[in-house]
């Protein structure tokens, strides 16, 4: 038996069990044909880059950042034999055409599909059984062209149009469970509607002070019994209370504006919630507002514990765009319909690398944030270097010792910080200054 041979039976008994790469291992391909048919983007005729292909092509560009399109596709091998058996390289402009072709909507199907069969699959941060998500907002820039320029400008002075995208996370997890996002010129609270009877059931979702709105709320928790909410209370939030709890824990009720009732009738005059104070060293009292009125069931303590947790997505946000985005200041995409689709490719993307990280921390029995994400995308990214091109004795080497190496990717644990109380940085002053002493008196 020749050396080749042997290196081949290596392989295939290596992977007879295991998935070469992240993409195939976590999206199995019924579920990108499925996408394509559903959205009537199949293609009838045999092409060499169908839109199967093409949809591959979109998650591996979220992936691989600062690689072309046309590497990308060749590192993935997208592209199959033509007439004669051959394998030359795809032109550019086939491969931007056969993008074009597929559209977004096959990307969006396959994005809501895969998030719903993943966030099955998931254990969640817990709050007196309650499953624990976050909802908040950010902004991507894209290409200023004519046709971006539907997304409007965050500010008169900026130069690039920019996508304000809502997401519904995990906060254990940071797993992506549904998006919605479009102009800028809209509010977070119009795409936030989008997302209304997302979250699961049994489930508590933090909201950012400014997505503080009676009809969100109501609609959010009018979807089942179970479904609450959270969110920060403004400085000039007006309310009456309607019951006291304890000193800083009560049921309130509070007015709807003439504006709400004018878009949707349905609220009323007023709405109940719980209200949360929490007094700070200076005398200053904060707090926030839930639907979990009852103390009973919801204490106060497991509740004060929670509303610190709203920054994590912050945290994935972060992540996305400082490591899987490589701080590019635009997308790619030069027209509406391709923005559209890099995002949702994007987002498919990045949880496909918080499923590794899930996956490696359920191996070494830790806390899935205690994995390291710009090593576990390195991890996904090396795979399809290391896969591509070599002899079958090496791939089994290599996935093996990349597997091996997850307990360098467990970060220590998360420290508290200290309470540092905001300051104004002082400004240097352009004359020297001369103080007076203290102990000084005048001769």
């Amino acid at each position: 038996m020749s050396e080749f041979i042997k290196e081949l039976h290596l392989t295939t008994e290596f992977c007879q069990d295991r998935d070469i790469d992240s993409f195939t291992k976590h999206i199995p391909l019924e579920w990108i044909e499925e996408a394509v048919t559903q959205t009537g983007r199949a293609s009838v005729r045999k092409r060499r880059f169908p839109a199967e292909q093409a949809a591959w092509l979109v998650l591996g560009i979220g992936l691989l950042r600062n690689r072309s399109i046309s590497e990308v596709c060749d590192k993935l091998e997208l592209a199959f034999p033509d007439a004669k058996g051959e394998l030359p390289p795809l032109a550019t402009s086939s491969i931007i055409k056969g993008k074009e072709k597929l559209g977004a909507a096959p990307m969006k199907h396959l994005f809501k599909h895969t998030a719903t069969q993943w966030e099955q699959s998931q254990i969640f941060d817990d709050v007196c059984g309650l499953k624990l998500l976050s909802v908040d907002g950010t902004q991507f820039k894209t290409q200023d062209t004519p046709s971006n320029r539907h997304f409007g400008y965050a500010q008169s002075t900026t130069n690039f149009p920019s996508v304000l995208a809502v997401t519904l996370m995990s906060t254990r997890t940071h797993l992506i469970s549904d998006a919605a996002f479009g102009p800028i010129t809209q509010s977070e609270i119009h795409y936030a509607q989008q997302l209304v009877g997302s979250a699961p059931e049994h489930s508590l979702t933090l909201f950012d002070r400014g997505f503080f709105s009676a009809e969100l709320f109501t609609s959010w928790q009018g979807v089942s019994e179970n479904h609450h909410w959270l969110t920060p209370i403004k400085s000039k939030m007006r309310y009456e209370i309607t019951e006291s709890f304890s000193d800083y824990d009560h049921l309130i009720t509070m007015p709807i504006s003439p504006q709400a009732k004018k878009l949707a009738p349905y609220l009323g005059d007023t709405w109940q919630a719980r209200l949360i104070q929490i007094p700070t060293p200076k005398g200053e009292i904060k707090g926030f507002i839930t639907s979990c009125a009852c103390p009973e069931k919801y204490p106060l303590k497991a509740l004060l514990d929670v509303y610190w947790q709203r920054w994590e997505i912050e945290r994935g946000y972060g992540e996305l765009k400082q490591y899987q985005l490589s701080n590019k200041p635009a997308l790619r995409s030069l027209k509406q319909e391709g923005i559209y689709q890099e995002l949702w490719g994007i987002l498919t993307s990045y949880n496909i690398v918080r499923l590794e990280m899930a996956e490696m921390a359920k191996a070494h029995k830790v806390e899935p944030l205690r994995i390291s994400f710009i090593n576990a995308l390195y991890l996904i990214q090396d795979e399809f270097l290391w896969c591509s091109g070599r002899s079958p004795g090496t791939i089994p080497k290599k996935l093996k010792e990349l597997r091996e190496n997850g307990k360098r990717l467990i970060l220590p644990e998360k420290r508290k910080r200290k309470a540092y109380p905001r300051t104004v940085l002082a400004k240097t002053q352009k004359y020297p200054v001369r103080y007076k002493r203290k102990n000084a008196t005048r001769s």
